[in-house]
């Protein structure tokens, strides 16, 4: 079993950088599953915890919260399926969501959505090779007077024009590191 999780921190949730190992990212999701098995509707939050830990909930997690939760596999890709916040996909460092609510689809919604989907080569639910970018909709950020809308992890850019998605993304591209000194680029 081999589970990508790169954007999971060390086993001390410090800001040392460190990624933690596989072993060390199951046993935090065995204090999970042990802590919430229990507890009435704890499926959701033992849910929500694994997939922060994970980054995403990958077939090795959803089959050992199930077998944790003595539910079958299918419940629980039952539960997950159902509310938009899991994802069974690893994410991209940048989420971006755009609103495709009323408002937001009526004054360009759609447009804006095919030029991000064109810039970053990937459709809605995708996410990009470099694993920088997913691509999500959603139906209403309320913020219905500023449309259309498109959210960023946690910023939300307001009366976003097709034409400056280009400039949207660039905000949020890694440069490649500089080469240390005295090396080739």
């Amino acid at each position: 079993m081999s589970i990508d999780a790169t954007v999971a921190p060390c086993k001390c949730d410090c800001a040392c950088g460190e990624q933690a190992t596989e072993a060390e990212l199951m046993v935090r999701l065995e204090e999970v599953i042990e802590e919430y098995r229990e507890k009435e509707g704890g499926l959701i939050p033992a849910l929500q915890i694994a997939q922060t830990i994970f980054g995403y909930l990958p077939d090795p997690v959803v089959n050992r919260i199930a077998a944790g939760f003595n539910k079958t596999v299918s419940e629980v890709a039952g539960v997950i399926s159902f509310y938009s916040f899991f994802t069974r996909n690893p994410r991209g460092k940048y989420l971006v969501r755009v609103c495709l609510g009323t408002a937001c689809y009526v004054r360009g919604g759609k447009e804006v959505l095919e030029a991000i989907k064109k810039r970053l080569e990937i459709d809605v639910g995708e996410t990009t090779e470099d694993r920088q970018f997913s691509l999500e909709v959603g139906r209403c950020f309320g913020a219905c007077g500023m449309a259309p809308v498109v959210m960023v992890n946690d910023d939300t850019y307001q009366r976003v024009k097709p034409a400056r998605i280009n400039e949207l993304i660039a905000q949020f591209i890694t440069e490649e590191e500089p080469a240390a000194e005295g090396e080739n680029k």
